[in-house]
């Protein structure tokens, strides 16, 4: 069942891999959705690189608490910043509201469970102990 795991984190870590991908392929409209919504453009290709880094360390099983509790708080103020305005009225806002809820429950089972074998984290540990 240790694959379960690894497929798991694959299908947390691929939003957010197509996510920079897209942002990457579509700069302005990006820059102009977060200027819309106060968040300095500076900012765009900081987030580019946390997109794509961090969900390639969950992937790997590499430091995987860290990657997964920086990936919750990162969706958590996603969340806060961009789809919680008019959030009963727009239907897709509150689509999109609750799918990052369910993201970060997904995060947090991951911060939750030791490492399995299909991780680097969980090789390090077993080098450890020797």
């Amino acid at each position: 069942m240790h694959i379960v795991e690894v497929f798991g984190r694959i299908l947390i870590s691929a939003l957010f891999l197509v996510e920079a991908v897209r942002k990457f392929l579509n700069p302005d409209e990006s820059m102009m959705y977060m200027s819309d919504h106060g968040v300095p453009e500076f900012l765009f290709y900081p987030s580019i690189a946390f997109e794509l880094i961090f969900p390639l360390l969950l992937i790997a099983g590499y430091k995987t608490k860290i990657a997964a509790s920086l990936l919750a708080l990162f969706v958590f103020a996603v969340t806060l910043i961009f789809h919680t305005h008019h959030i009963m009225g727009d239907g897709m806002q509150l689509t999109i509201f609750l799918k990052n809820i369910a993201i970060i429950g997904g995060l947090l089972l991951v911060i939750s469970n030791k490492p399995k074998i299909c991780s680097i984290d969980y090789y390090l540990d077993s080098k450890k102990g020797n």
